[in-house]
């Protein structure tokens, strides 16, 4: 994915001059997400957004399934496999590479068995058919091949919704209120955006894991290809790590083997440790993967409670125990 227009987060005269483009994607959208789709005989939750980027809908979705699973349910992970070579309904396999599958589906099938695919209908059938019983989708907002019987609006508050307006003028996949009307509830990430009244709101922050306990007070050479490279860098830096370099690619940037060891070699030459995500590791060559450390990141919700309740809605709201079927 290449990065975002500077444009996009501000209501300049280019994006003004694309308005009415931007009028036909919405139309565009509003008939695509019109059309009926399969309706799954298990639950199926949406962790979508409205806009392209990153919001954050891996990280959430890694989280809700862990809950999940828990609760004694046997969730499978859906999403198309942005960036991968892969056509077609696949079941991710331990031997897939990021370049078969996407760096975000390998993520995934570390938690719970996943699958790839542009039509989510047809991978809920092959999942239910492999034994499912709860449905997760990681994006597909948008996708009206499968229906959803619970949508999660995700919004990354540090960008929140940009200029406000649809592609090409703004990084709006579709207007937020039209977006949000086929939502439960937002789940906001960072700091405070403003939405459509009337829609329930779970907040979260973003919180590293422990593998930084290592890192703080060391060099570091940290290096992301993610949609917003400095929501990793920023918190290695505040948790204490001294950053001495900060390398940036774009989203899903495939790694090479000749730019791993220019990282490498620049590390050492400025004593530090090589530290990028863990969606950047599983694009990593192989044979180098292990020389770089890597900080992952999880949630920190402020209202568990209010959390649960929506997960145990969705299961209680389709009058079945999803665990017996």
């Amino acid at each position: 994915m290449i990065r975002a227009p500077a444009f996009w987060f501000h209501d300049g005269w280019l994006a003004k001059l694309l308005s009415p483009l931007s009028a036909i994607g919405s139309a565009l959208a509003a008939r695509r997400v019109a059309r009926p789709g399969w309706r799954a005989p298990v639950p199926v939750l949406c962790c979508g957004n409205v806009t392209v980027g990153g919001a954050g809908k891996t990280t959430v979705v890694q989280d809700l399934a862990r809950r999940l699973i828990a609760r004694g349910e046997t969730v499978h992970l859906l999403l198309r496999g942005y960036g991968g070579s892969s056509r077609g309904t696949h079941r991710v396999s331990p031997t897939d590479t990021a370049a078969e599958v996407g760096d975000e589906a390998l993520l995934l099938a570390a938690i719970a068995p996943t699958w790839t695919g542009g039509d989510r209908g047809e991978s809920a059938r092959a999942a239910v058919a492999a034994g499912a019983t709860v449905l997760v989708m990681d994006d597909g907002l948008q996708n009206p091949s499968l229906a959803k019987d619970m949508s999660l609006l995700i919004v990354d508050g540090a960008t929140g919704f940009g200029n406000g307006r649809v592609l090409p003028a703004g990084p709006l996949r579709e207007p937020v209120a039209t977006g949000a009307a086929r939502c439960r509830a937002a789940v906001v990430i960072g700091a405070p955006v403003a939405l459509p009244s009337g829609l329930p709101v779970l907040r979260a922050s973003l919180v590293q894991g422990p593998e930084i306990e290592a890192l703080r007070g060391r060099r570091v050479l940290a290096f992301a290809g993610i949609a917003y490279p400095d929501k990793f860098f920023a918190p290695l830096a505040q948790a204490g790590a001294n950053l001495v370099a900060r390398v940036s690619f774009a989203d899903h940037h495939p790694y090479t083997n000749p730019q791993l060891e220019d990282l490498l070699a620049r590390a050492q030459r400025l004593d530090a440790v090589p530290v990028t995500t863990p969606k950047d590791a599983v694009r990593l060559p192989p044979d180098l993967r292990a020389k770089v450390a890597v900080v992952g990141v999880g949630l920190a919700w402020s209202d568990e409670a209010a959390l649960n309740a929506l997960l145990d809605g969705l299961v209680r709201d389709r009058g079945v125990s999803c665990a017996t079927l």
